[in-house]
């Protein structure tokens, strides 16, 4: 499936809206097994990307990607502004001569992968990103899909990132970045529907 420039942007301003609106539950999840900050850096992260559009809209896919990515880098503290960066980046140069969904966020969860030196089952944003990518390989995506891709993150124990200290005690737990990534699809969906 091909996505379209405006398309695209209503997505992105979707999540950041998402962002901003859900800042205090990603923090509430941060403080179970990471730093307490997650819903705070998105929100910084959400807002540079807003005054960016409004300074220029883009032009294309790759810039508004671009233009996320490093609004996403130059505010988003921890370690999500690098992987969120690097995702949106990779997407930004992808698609340059490629429109097709399905390839630019396997291209997305790929850069993550590189960046964080994860995979799957680590406990990290990872684990929406992928079986999201692999979901939109097949046909249309629901919210159902969405959610059983962030709640596959609850019972895992964390082998990367600020939660792999906490051990056996991370699993009963939502991974943040997860969750904020899981906003991200979710507006996706609202965008392009089921």
């Amino acid at each position: 499936m091909k996505i379209e420039l405006n398309d695209a942007e209503k997505w992105i301003n979707l999540f950041v809206d998402k962002l901003e609106k859900n800042k205090a539950e990603l923090n509430e999840l941060d403080t179970a097994i990471g730093d307490g900050d997650h819903g705070t850096n998105m929100d910084r992260g959400a807002k540079a990307v807003k005054d960016a559009f409004a300074k220029k809209t883009p032009v294309d896919l790759s810039e508004l990607f671009k233009t996320t990515a490093f609004a996403m880098i130059q505010k988003v503290g921890g370690a999500s502004g690098p992987l969120y960066g690097t995702a949106f980046l990779d997407m930004s140069k992808a698609a340059k001569d490629n429109d097709d969904l399905s390839a630019l966020v396997q291209i997305g969860a790929d850069g993550i992968k590189r960046r964080g030196q994860s995979d799957v089952k680590m406990k990290t944003m990872i684990d929406v990103w992928q079986p999201i990518a692999d979901d939109l390989k097949q046909g249309p995506l629901t919210d159902q899909q969405v959610t059983d891709a962030l709640e596959s993150t609850k019972d895992m124990v964390a082998t990367k990132g600020r939660a792999s200290y906490l051990e056996e005690k991370s699993a009963g737990h939502l991974d943040p970045g997860s969750q904020s990534s899981a906003y991200l699809f979710e507006s996706l969906i609202e965008v392009i529907g089921g």
